[in-house]
């Protein structure tokens, strides 16, 4: 992932900001005495990024990786519509328990901009439904200059979307993080449709690390920088995640990219171990055997 990206990631200030009063106001409310759920994974299960993941000789790419990981960021449905059938065959693959978490295509957020595409998100929808008890969060990602000026055009799409299909936002306009107004009146839509709130945590773009949850999900994007900082970011999300779930929160989507994607088994492994530890949970360890840090 390129977004966010900084040629000195060690000027950087990476200090976490403080937990979002309305998101303790929100967590405080629900039930701890319900199951915690937890999926990490990576952005792509491709070879070609993922290089020295894949042990020789591996013919099927998926099947290994959700051999491995417990769930996938689906970025490849961002570039095109993919069948009902392709969604089949990827259900098919992967075993008991795995779930995918697709972005929606670029066509409904970028091309369209959420105006007219009531017959794309239609298909979109008919498609990934297919994956059945696999289909996770979906997520809508927005352009940069997709601003608050489009207020109207994101609210009907948020009244308008399936109540039985959960849905994250990451909006990427600063203006809905700075302006004070405009963050209210976002994460107040979004919680009254227990709409997830992405949370962006890359080195260029601090303001998205707004530590605003707006329903019992912790939808996180965690791009590394290819820096030794990477590993003190993981200890931190931990540490934050740990608060949560102390307060209420029961649902963990955390998903790993860096810059140079090779990297990113690596650190989401060291991330499920440290988590594991931190949480009392038993997520498998991908390629436990032969993980070890970069830096």
């Amino acid at each position: 992932m390129k977004f966010g990206k900084v040629l000195n990631p060690e000027i950087i200030d990476f200090t976490f900001p403080e937990t979002h009063p309305d998101t303790i106001k929100l967590l405080s409310g629900f039930d701890k005495e319900q199951e915690l759920s937890v999926y990490v994974g990576c952005a792509k299960w491709n070879k070609a990024d993922l290089k020295g993941f894949y042990p020789r000789g591996i013919k099927d790419e998926l099947v290994y990786y959700s051999s491995q990981f417990n769930s996938i960021e689906l970025n490849a449905t961002f570039y095109r519509l993919f069948s009902p059938e392709q969604f089949e065959k990827w259900r098919d693959k992967t075993p008991e328990g795995f779930k995918f978490f697709p972005k929606l295509t670029q066509e409904i957020s970028h091309w369209k901009r959420l105006e007219g595409v009531a017959d794309v998100v239609n298909y979109y929808l008919d498609a990934a439904t297919k994956l059945e008890e696999k289909l996770g969060t979906i997520f809508l990602q927005l352009h940069a200059n997709f601003s608050p000026k489009n207020f109207d055009r994101l609210e009907k799409f948020v009244k308008g979307w399936p109540k039985e299909i959960p849905l994250t936002v990451e909006c990427r306009h600063t203006d809905w993080f700075t302006d004070e107004v405009i963050a209210r009146d976002f994460f107040q839509l979004l919680e009254d449709y227990n709409v997830s709130n992405t949370i962006v945590d890359t080195a260029g773009r601090r303001d998205m690390m707004h530590m605003r949850l707006t329903n019992n999900e912790a939808f996180i994007r965690y791009v590394g920088a290819n820096h030794v900082s990477d590993y003190a970011r993981l200890d931190d999300w931990v540490q934050r995640l740990a608060e949560w779930v102390a307060l209420g929160l029961r649902n963990i989507h955390f998903f790993v990219h860096q810059n140079l994607e090779v990297e990113s088994p690596l650190l989401a492994a060291y991330f499920i171990e440290k988590l594991n530890k931190k949480l009392g949970i038993s997520l498998k360890i991908p390629n436990q055997e032969s993980q070890q840090t970069l830096f």
